[in-house]
């Protein structure tokens, strides 16, 4: 469920942050980019008057490329089909009007749409190797928690061994030391009966 929830979150941040930077780019205050405002169309004429003949006519939103300053109410533009001529500058505008504003939520909703195919295509996937990394995971807990287990029990035994070999150590020592005192009174009993005998020769 809360894997679920992130998704959703993710895929409507990149929403937001993708229309946000497609807003910015149609608003944007390129001197040359210009639109015909909404709802009317307007005439296309081959000079900067009235008096010009007609070249045809401008639909509403088309998006404009401005060739020239402002002459006589008249500015020169390129429209989409690559046409040049003068219209009067009254019906443009530099803010994008709702046939571009529509193309650009068409296409951000495309996007989502296909976006939200692949994460469902990629969700079981993403389910099978979180589940085979919890399993693992699992695994390498019981791995340390016997080898914890194993170099305590090492640890255990080489304490056991030391004090075992302590104690070898002070007994052997003892023992020494025992023999070496008792032989030391040997030694020292003979030695004197000996100059005994020898004084008596």
């Amino acid at each position: 469920m809360l894997k679920h929830c992130l998704l959703g979150l993710l895929l409507t941040a990149t929403t937001f942050m993708s229309y946000a930077q497609e807003a910015q780019d149609t608003n944007s205050t390129d001197e040359n980019t210009a639109y015909i405002i909404d709802n009317l169309y307007t005439f296309m004429r081959s000079g900067a008057s009235k008096d010009y003949r007609l070249l045809g006519s401008v639909d509403a939103g088309t998006k404009l490329t401005v060739l020239s300053g402002e002459e006589n109410g008249f500015i020169k533009i390129k429209d989409d089909k690559e046409r040049e001529g003068w219209i009067e500058t009254k019906f443009v505008t530099k803010t994008a009007g709702l046939k571009q504003q529509y193309q650009v939520l068409s296409d951000e909703i495309s996007n989502i749409q296909e976006n939200l195919r692949t994460a469902q295509i990629k969700l079981p996937q993403l389910q099978e190797q979180n589940q085979a990394l919890t399993d693992q995971n699992l695994q390498l807990s019981e791995q340390i928690a016997q080898l914890k287990a194993t170099l305590q029990q090492e640890r255990a035994q080489k304490e056991s061994v030391s004090t075992q070999e302590k104690r070898q150590l002070l007994t052997y020592g003892s023992a020494i030391a025992f023999l070496g005192l008792f032989l030391g009174i040997i030694l020292t009993i003979v030695l004197s009966r000996r100059k005994r005998y020898e004084g008596w020769a």
